[in-house]
């Protein structure tokens, strides 16, 4: 193989046939940049990967407590779920909670995410509606910060519209940044989706870890330190709310059983919390780590491979709890008689975050 740094590189016989450009951020609790890859700054829209972030605005404006909301309706809240039944009828419970309808949704129905849940849905001649929007448990909880702020549900979808405003000034907060250097666009869900540089966004998870590692309810935990305690418990708890039945989220969540959250971002970025451990700690962490990647030319199945094997050049879990996500750390390449006509390689290397004071690449992570 043709040594190709900063890229996943897929092979047809030994011939390389593409190389995925990839730009990684490892940060601590304290913000700290430990590791790299790529550009840890590039601007980059979080998508989906935002939704703890966006959940942690509606907790914050009082629109969980009063509707009877649970820590599984939590975790939908941050998903980009699969459109099964169990993730359908949550949203409908949710939109009953609240007093809406599907009507009010501002989101529509679209293809799921699960080809096992698409093929039922062809053979049932179903056609998917808002409730089956992967964003629903999002737009939901939108529309509960809403009513729970005194605004208007007509608009809560647009930037303007207090709650965004809201989302807006707490995604901002968390990325340590001021309001006007968060960039937004429109989402596929048709809700605002921030973007800002990478390493912000593993410094979101890297919150979202360290504020499980102290506690939801210990004294002198903050208030907002409690909710994103609650957020990552929510998501800890319930993986298959989050994404469904083998979907990477679901499975990574699982493996890891409660010292980590992953969430997808759509055209390829991730972010992932992991809470404090030994593992943190060789890696020169004060407290939790947050880990962001963005593959440039947004290939999923090349993203879920680059992240696990970053998890594996850091150590962190032990090959036996890593072992779930193998499938998706080295994708089969097959052709259509079962013949394996090639592979995956991953010829980069996290850097460490220290240079020589004079702009070049940092060393290789050593472990």
């Amino acid at each position: 193989m043709i040594p190709s740094e900063d890229f996943v590189v897929t092979d047809r016989g030994g011939i390389v046939e593409n190389r995925h450009r990839v730009h990684a951020a490892v940060v601590d609790a304290k913000g700290r940049l430990l590791y790299a890859l790529g550009n840890p700054t590039r601007l980059t829209l979080a998508r989906s990967a935002a939704k703890p972030a966006q959940a942690l605005a509606i907790l914050e404006a009082n629109g969980f407590e009063p509707y009877g909301f649970d820590d599984a309706d939590l975790a939908l809240m941050c998903a980009s779920h699969s459109s099964e039944e169990r993730h359908i009828a949550r949203t409908r419970t949710m939109l009953s909670k609240i007093e809406a309808k599907e009507a009010d949704l501002r989101c529509g129905g679209h293809p799921s995410l699960s080809e096992t849940v698409n093929r039922a849905w062809i053979r049932q001649d179903y056609t998917p509606t808002a409730v089956c929007s992967n964003c629903s448990g999002k737009h939901v909880g939108m529309m509960a910060g809403s009513r729970a702020i005194g605004a208007d549900l007509e608009g809560y979808h647009l930037p303007d519209h207090p709650m965004q405003v809201m989302v807006k000034r707490t995604v901002a907060e968390l990325c340590d940044l001021d309001v006007d250097d968060v960039e937004w666009g429109i989402d596929g869900c048709n809700l605002p989706t921030p973007a800002f540089p990478l390493d912000r966004l593993a410094r979101i998870y890297a919150k979202l870890a360290s504020a499980a590692d102290r506690g939801e309810g210990r004294e002198g935990v903050s208030t907002r330190d409690a909710a994103l305690a609650r957020i990552f418990q929510a998501m800890a708890r319930y993986p298959e709310m989050v994404a469904g039945e083998g979907r990477y989220c679901t499975v990574l969540m699982r493996a890891f059983d409660g010292a980590m959250i992953g969430k997808l971002g759509a055209d390829a970025s991730y972010a992932i919390g992991v809470r404090a451990s030994n593992d943190t700690r060789r890696l020169g962490a004060e407290g939790a780590l947050g880990i962001s990647v963005k593959i440039e030319d947004g290939n999923i199945e090349m993203l879920y491979a680059v992240v696990t094997e970053i998890l594996e050049q850091l150590g962190i879990g032990s090959p036996e709890c890593r072992r779930p996500l193998a499938t998706f750390h080295h994708p089969s390449r097959v052709n259509t008689m079962g013949v394996a006509t090639g592979g995956v390689s991953f010829p980069f290397k996290l850097g460490g975050s220290k240079s020589d004071g004079d702009g070049s690449r940092p060393a290789a992570l050593s472990r």
